[in-house]
């Protein structure tokens, strides 16, 4: 990404069904419906041209569909990886039920602005 250009955060829990992708999509659209971003309309150039790269945390990175996450995005090109991080909640009332579970979204988006000065 050459210029990224907004930072949007979010958090996601799946309460009782022990999906870290569910967790996952729910902290991107957290990001995403907290912000308005019109950084495409600012610079003038098509919503498809944004670059995203979205990095979910969670305590086990390895369970998330990762595919999943990006077709959360409505448009633009995304990367997305999952790390550790996050937090799972135990349940004390129902020892051997699933955890609820946290993850959390850094969402990067950003423009390839280069040659856009020559088209001004």
């Amino acid at each position: 990404m050459k210029y990224p250009l907004v930072l949007e955060m979010g958090t996601g829990t799946a309460l009782r069904s022990g999906s870290y992708t569910k967790a996952a999509c729910r902290a991107v659209r957290d990001a995403l419906w907290k912000n308005a971003i019109y950084i495409a309309d600012v610079f003038d150039v098509d919503k498809s041209k944004m670059q995203v790269s979205v990095e979910i945390a969670c305590q086990n990175p390895d369970q998330v569909d990762l595919d999943a996450v990006v077709r959360e995005f409505p448009y633009g090109t995304v990367d997305a990886k999952a790390v550790q991080g996050g937090l799972d909640i135990a349940r004390p009332s129902e020892g051997d039920g699933p955890p609820t579970l946290m993850a959390h979204a850094a969402i990067r988006v950003g423009l390839d602005l280069v040659g856009k000065e020559a088209n001004a």
